[in-house]
């Protein structure tokens, strides 16, 4: 048997959210499976994704990522896709639950921080359980950011 060849999937496709590691306290990490539809996976894989306004919320015990921005494909004709649909996330029965139930507590919210295509040429998103940095808090990270960049200047 031949072996495949996976060149076509080491594309590097990592799209982050960067502004979630300001505006948020990560309390927990979860790999999630996405369903896509038509050429949304050929939109990741050019790297067209924003992923800066989207949330996920649950409806009817499944998980669902919304205002996840994936760009029409360049090529694509009348069959493309919706570019900001609601997209259903995959995740193991008992994340799911363990999930929900941390939800309901208050001021605690799951955002997706990365969008990213695994081995197997499937796409995945890293979602976090996070809560609201207050305005204070948000001046501490990034003063103990710039100290860190002082410090390396000086190692330097």
């Amino acid at each position: 048997m031949a072996k495949k060849d996976k060149s076509r999937f080491s594309d590097d496709i990592n799209i982050r959210n960067r502004r979630a590691k300001y505006e948020f306290e990560f309390i927990d990490t979860y790999m999630a499976g996405i369903v896509l539809k038509g050429t949304e996976i050929k939109s990741i894989r050019e790297g067209k994704v924003n992923l800066q306004d989207g949330y996920c919320y649950f409806k009817k015990g499944e998980l669902f990522a919304k205002n996840i921005h994936i760009s029409p494909y360049s090529q694509g004709s009348f069959y493309n896709h919706e570019e900001d649909r609601e997209r259903k996330l995959l995740l193991k029965r008992q994340e799911l639950s363990k999930l929900e139930g941390k939800m309901n507590e208050k001021g605690l919210t799951i955002i997706p921080t990365r969008l990213f295509i695994n081995d197997r040429g499937l796409a995945k998103m890293e979602i976090v359980l996070g809560k609201g940095k207050k305005i204070h808090d948000k001046r501490d990270s990034i003063k103990e950011k710039d100290v860190k960049r002082e410090m390396d200047r000086m190692r330097f």
